[in-house]
């Protein structure tokens, strides 16, 4: 299935997709290779080209952070399987490495997953990770998170392999469980080892909440790639370098708020420079500069620090979660 056509072509040298490789086939070709290889988050087409310029070789496009840019809203299910799409196919044109895309739950039932999964492929994905969450989904690393049933989990991913098979694709599929938070530690080994039986390609848990939880998890299907999420300024896992994360058994490692965090972190910064009726000087590089700040602290082996990096928290406050958990709540009924 012919699916992508980035705007310029890959080198001979490129770390990234080479000439006559699909993107599936380089992802698989660089989770192959040993390491904890490192994917930066990123919402548009210009962070992504900053990401491979940067030297990462293979990018990462998170529901969080297209919903806070493209939307101006908390990820809670509102972005949509078009909204993704489309913004992937901009993303995937601008660069010449694998880019996995957050398919959140798959936007319905198996069959959505289907369209899905295509969508993704004809969008230029190498990649596409999909969770087992209710609809609507709830951001990861927030609490009331609730999944669907095990038999259905595991349909869902049995629905997105054989969507791949009926595409002539070998798009990566990644399997993630959000039942650490909405069950328990042991449910989401379950259902990994399940998802593993079933086709997943790459394995992820979200929110491991300590080193030991994470050498648990590797110890699962270890023929079987893991992901590791870096959730930078106040998540519930462990942030670990590369190198110890490699150690521990991971294969991949995503850093979801760097980007999108510097960047509000430099618009405020610009704000505040002009205020009404004054004239001040503004720095237009500032948002590149952080940028490029963010992604060289990654590739150290770290995260942003808190200068350039708003938390956790102030990024969900000013994205408006506390209010529309309020608003939600007017609507709920009583079971």
């Amino acid at each position: 299935m012919a699916a992508r056509s980035p705007y310029f072509a890959a080198e001979e040298s490129a770390r990234g997709i080479r000439p006559g490789e699909s993107p599936a086939a380089a992802l698989r070709r660089i989770l192959a290779t040993p390491g904890a290889h490192q994917a930066p988050c990123c919402f548009d087409a210009l962070g992504a080209r900053l990401v491979e310029r940067a030297g990462f070789p293979i990018g990462f496009m998170g529901g969080f952070c297209v919903s806070a840019a493209r939307l101006g809203l908390p990820d809670v299910g509102l972005i949509s399987y078009g909204e993704m799409v489309d913004q992937g196919r901009l993303i995937n044109e601008a660069v010449s490495i694998p880019v996995i895309g957050d398919g959140d739950n798959g936007y319905g039932n198996s069959m959505n997953i289907k369209r899905t999964i295509k969508g993704y492929i004809n969008a230029g994905f190498a990649g596409i990770m999909l969770e087992d969450q209710v609809a609507p989904k709830a951001c990861g690393h927030t609490e009331g998170r609730k999944v669907i049933p095990r038999d259905e989990a595991i349909m869902h991913i049995k629905a997105a392999v054989d969507a791949r098979k009926e595409s002539g694709s070998d798009i990566v599929i990644v399997a993630r469980t959000d039942s650490r938070q909405a069950i328990s530690f042991d449910e989401a080994l379950w259902r990994v080892k399940a998802f593993a039986d079933a086709g997943a390609d790459v394995l992820f848990i979200d929110a491991l909440a300590s080193v030991e939880e994470m050498k648990a998890f590797c110890v699962v299907a270890p023929e079987v790639p893991k992901m590791a999420n870096m959730l930078e300024g106040g998540g519930k896992t462990p942030i670990l370098s590369p190198a110890e994360l490699e150690k521990i058994g991971f294969s991949l490692v995503v850093y979801p708020l760097s980007l999108v965090g510097v960047s509000m972190r430099a618009m405020q910064f610009c704000i505040n420079l002009l205020p009404l009726g004054k004239k001040k000087f503004v720095p237009v590089s500032i948002k590149g500069w952080l940028h490029y700040d963010a992604l060289v602290a990654i590739k150290d082996g770290g995260v942003p620090p808190p200068s350039i990096l708003p938390s956790f928290q102030e990024i969900k406050d000013t994205l408006g979660f506390n209010r529309y958990y309020k608003e939600e709540k007017q609507y709920q009924v009583d079971k």
